[in-house]
């Protein structure tokens, strides 16, 4: 092991870093949204909104990412003159929005079913009473069931964010110049594929684990009812003589 060349390498592809917290955050974001809304759809109890929702998810979580990222970026672009008729084609030419609609379509179908477990896991007397109470309709949304949802959902919805983060490494094979995509042209130059992969997957590494801990920050933050109370000391009184 060449440690000198591996710390060169580390400051190499640490320029990589910014592209890859944009992938993964920008379809983590995008997604959440489009998650929300198939749950919604799952939970709408009407067949016209459940099954295209149940169909989405059915494809999505079933392909493979990889596929899913070529079909957008190589499939399309024989479609490029239906394209340009509809305006599309500056969208799909550039590997980035391609990159992102993959990595965001492909979330979002995993994140619905966790979003719509969080929703489903609320308790049912919790809304009764908060009905009791005269909430209804979206006040009884945003105070009760969106909160309780959320602690229910952030475990698992934190862990499909480390995913994505390391998801971002597939948009390497479309040209994307991330970690992964500085990795490989590095090990084109050099022919040094272990150090340079062992340096890529520490990096990675560390983002997952300071990730980690903000996911565990916020569900410590949204969990107030299951922290210790703080230890009170019996105050003594003094001793009259």
């Amino acid at each position: 092991m060449d440690f000198a060349f591996m710390r060169d390498t580390f400051l190499t592809l640490m320029g990589g870093v910014p592209l890859t917290l944009n992938l993964a955050f920008m379809s983590v974001a995008l997604g959440a949204v489009l998650a929300m809304l198939l749950a919604l759809m799952r939970m709408s109890r009407v067949k016209v909104l459940d099954w295209p929702a149940q169909a989405y998810v059915f494809v999505f979580r079933g392909t493979p990412l990889l596929v899913q990222i070529f079909l957008i970026y190589y499939g399309l672009g024989q479609f490029r003159p239906t394209l340009q008729q509809w305006g599309l084609w500056t969208f799909f030419r550039e590997p980035y929005w391609c990159a992102v609609l993959a990595l965001t379509l492909n979330t979002a179908a995993y994140a619905s079913e966790i979003i719509r477990g969080g929703l489903q896991s609320v308790p049912h007397n919790q809304v009764e009473a908060a009905r009791a109470c005269g909430m209804s309709g979206f006040l009884l949304f945003r105070r009760i069931v969106f909160p309780i949802a959320v602690r229910q959902a952030l475990p698992a919805y934190g862990s499909e964010i480390i995913l994505m983060v390391k998801a971002t490494s597939l948009a390497s094979i479309i040209t994307m110049m991330e970690v992964t995509g500085l990795a490989a042209k590095l090990i084109s130059q050099t022919f040094r594929a272990v150090e340079v992969f062992i340096v890529a997957g520490l990096i990675y590494l560390i983002l997952n684990f300071i990730i980690t801990r903000i996911i565990m920050a916020i569900e410590w933050w949204l969990s107030p009812h299951l922290r210790r109370p703080p230890a009170i000391e019996p105050r003594l009184e003094a001793a009259h003589v």
